[in-house]
């Protein structure tokens, strides 16, 4: 593709800019507001956001239009590196998303966290969130990214553990339940040190894998990456490029939290639920799907080096991590932890669709389901959070067996949490997650990979699950007898109502949205389709999942079928619509179905009690598995705590306490021996002296005569 560079702020690159920046601008403001009246501060910072937002919308018709935006500045001159922002369809598309979930979260945090003593806090660290993921989402380089990716580990850091007085009321998990010796509940400041832990690991690789490109490139930047592919031939030579695209991979298993870098996820709802909504929804986690989605059609460029084994890895990783979250969350009491097991395994499932592009014949299929499933669950899953918030503003607990009955007083809330939750369990036809999870069926059954169909049944099987624990979370917490914990609260004078219509009305403008682009699912998907085969056709030269040319350099492969206007802005058109794959579209409805047949039976209906896996000890010890989390946390703790902590207790007991203990005396005691002979030699006595020096001479005399 034919290009434009643009030199400083210049045209709409400003807009493109102004979009990462703004939310920047606003939580350095927002310290200054301190003697300011907190509506004034919420109405900063959320003003901020919609400014972020507005610049976002500005350039969204030209990413529509397949049109693209690359504007920089000088940047390290000394290492030849320039800053840049790159509005391609892919980062325009994803920008409008975070900006937009993001506004609707900050507005619902206006009255989520009235009175909340540390609001400066709270607002600097959101807006600082949402301006690392859109920095993160517009690079055109590696290196920026990984500036957006510190600041997102920075923000979430101090917002998972933002109540850190560590009160038990903001706990999460069962005080007292111990799998292996480690305890299975969490403070918010202990969460939000494992996140910034986990994460590290993650970071660390991805770090390696960046400067091990860049000791072969010479950049980070993206364009130049696609321009030569000289780069990737000497890496080849040396059996690096799969390990450095690996490397990269591993950045994006910390933040997305897929295995094994999951169990930072389910500890971190110890957040706020605004906070909640915005790491699951538009930041942190998605961060790890648009890192695969913007580095995958490079690699995929470069298929005549055989790179399909790391397109295996990110297909199988997503796989497993979605049916390991999901066997979780069938169990989980807490409402949030249920959220958040589901989070994890529907980004595995991005993450399946994102690799199994890479090893179809339909690239551009799997591309277009990851990416629409991401901005499907976006959707819903910000609106899911936001409802639980308002629940466990009302109930006081984040247990869903304290929970029950809460349809009747709070309407609203029920009603579009349970619109919400359709979509999450992908209900046939009428919502957005219904589509996109078909996409990914779809792409699965008709790639060319030999294990194609073992990865299906995953999905299928995962799809059952999710259905099952969506329909018994909306259970236990909208139908039955209201709860002890409720009749005793209102026994206290505290009547269960509706939130006020700041809070529910952000939620319930996502769960409609969720729906009506459910009811045209079809055309939406064909749309995004289109979209995203224009894109990487024009840009990496795929078409129909093969390189247009194996030139090192695509740009002049495509450029005869791309139109650039005078301001760089390179011109799109549209490609085929999607066909309906039937297996996939009757293994969808299929799975809603089982899965979300038992769960009404089960816990809408009640029709049979689920206390009944107690009588049989082998579902009792199944259930006590999927409780503990597979023993996987309590795995990590002895890897990364336990053993190492026994380890360095047994250094300090015989290093220290035997080894420098025992030098220092020794050293100490030899001191005083040697000064001993030195002072018995210091008699005083000039002619002393003058012997010994006589001596030496004459010995030195007949050394040298010798």
């Amino acid at each position: 593709m034919v290009q434009n560079e643009t030199i400083g702020f210049v045209g709409l690159g400003v807009n493109a800019w102004l979009v990462w920046m703004l939310p920047f601008i606003g939580a350095a403001l927002i310290p200054a507001l301190k003697n300011k009246s907190e509506r004034i501060k919420s109405y900063v910072a959320v003003g901020f956001s919609i400014l972020s937002a507005l610049f976002a919308l500005s350039i969204l018709p030209l990413g529509l239009a397949g049109k693209e935006i690359h504007s920089q500045i000088p940047w390290f001159s000394a290492l030849n590196l320039n800053a840049g922002v790159l509005a391609d369809p892919l980062g325009i598309v994803m920008s409008n998303l975070v900006a937009w979930i993001s506004v609707s979260i900050l507005v619902y945090s206006i009255s989520y966290m009235h009175g909340e003593k540390s609001i400066i806090r709270y607002w600097f660290f959101m807006l600082f969130f949402i301006g690392s993921m859109q920095l993160i989402v517009l690079s055109d380089n590696l290196l920026m990214v990984f500036f957006g990716w510190e600041g997102v580990g920075l923000a979430s850091y101090a917002l998972i553990g933002f109540w850190y007085s560590d009160k038990k009321k903001d706990y999460v998990g069962k005080e007292g339940n111990v799998a292996w010796g480690i305890p299975m509940w969490t403070s918010p400041t202990h969460a939000g040190i494992k996140a910034f832990l986990f994460n590290r690991v993650g970071d660390i690789m991805m770090l390696t894998g960046m400067f091990l490109i860049f000791a072969y490139a010479g950049t980070f930047g993206f364009k130049e990456l696609l321009s030569d592919h000289t780069w990737a031939q000497e890496m080849m030579k040396q059996n690096l490029l799969i390990p450095a695209a690996v490397l990269l991979f591993g950045g994006a298993i910390g933040k997305s939290a897929q295995f094994p870098l999951n169990e930072w996820l389910v500890d971190a709802m110890t957040g706020p639920s605004s906070v909640s909504a915005l790491i699951h929804a538009a930041t942190m986690v998605k961060a790890g799907v648009f890192l695969v989605a913007r580095i995958g059609p490079l690699f995929f460029a470069l298929a005549v080096f055989n790179i399909s084994q790391f397109f295996e890895i990110v297909a199988w990783v997503g796989g497993i991590t979605a049916f390991l979250l999901a066997t979780q969350a069938l169990v989980n009491p807490e409402i949030k932890k249920v959220l958040a097991y589901s989070t994890g395994s529907q980004i595995g499932y991005m993450m399946m669709a994102l690799g199994i592009a890479g090893l179809s014949t339909h690239f551009v299929d799997g591309y277009t389901a990851g990416f629409f499933h991401m901005i499907s669950h976006a959707l819903f899953k910000a609106s899911l959070f936001m409802a639980a918030g308002a629940i466990l503003h009302n109930v006081g607990s984040r247990f869903m067996y304290d929970m029950g009955g809460l349809r009747k007083n709070m309407k609203k809330t029920y009603l579009f949490m349970f619109l919400s939750s359709l979509s999450l369990a992908a209900a046939p036809l009428i919502t957005s997650g219904f589509w996109s999870k078909d996409a990914i069926f779809a792409s699965l059954l008709e790639s060319n990979y030999s294990l194609s169909p073992y990865l299906f049944a995953l999905a299928v099987i995962v799809a059952v699950l999710t259905a099952f624990y969506t329909f018994r979370m909306v259970g236990l917490t909208f139908f039955g007898k209201p709860s002890k914990n409720i009749v005793e609260l209102e026994a206290k004078g505290h009547r269960v109502h509706e939130v006020d219509r700041i809070m529910w009305m952000p939620f319930a403008i996502l769960a409609v949205a969720s729906i009506a682009i459910g009811l045209v699912g079809f055309a939406f998907e064909g749309q995004i389709h289109n979209l995203f085969a224009y894109y990487l056709s024009n840009t990496f030269g795929i078409v129909d999942g093969k390189i247009m040319s194996s030139s090192p350099t695509l740009s002049k492969s495509t450029s005869q079928s791309s139109n650039i206007n005078n301001n760089g802005i390179s011109e799109g058109k549209n490609t085929g619509f999607l066909n309906l794959n039937p297996i996939a579209a009757l293994s969808s409805v299929g799975a809603f179905g089982i899965g979300g047949y038992l769960g009404y039976l089960f816990y809408i209906q009640r029709k049979v009690d689920p206390n009944i896996i107690q009588e049989n000890a082998v579902s009792r010890a199944l259930w006590k598995f999927l409780y503990n989390r597979w023993y996987l946390n309590s795995f990590w703790y002895w890897i990364g705590a336990v053993i190492q902590l026994a380890l360095y207790r047994k250094i300090y007991k015989y290093f220290e306490g035997v080894i420098v203990s025992g030098v220092n005396p020794a050293f100490r005691y030899s001191m005083i021996f040697m000064s001993k002979v030195v002072k018995v030699s210091q008699t005083g006595s000039i002619q002393t002296y003058l012997f010994v020096f006589s001596a030496g001479i004459i010995v030195i005399a007949m050394l040298l005569l010798m």
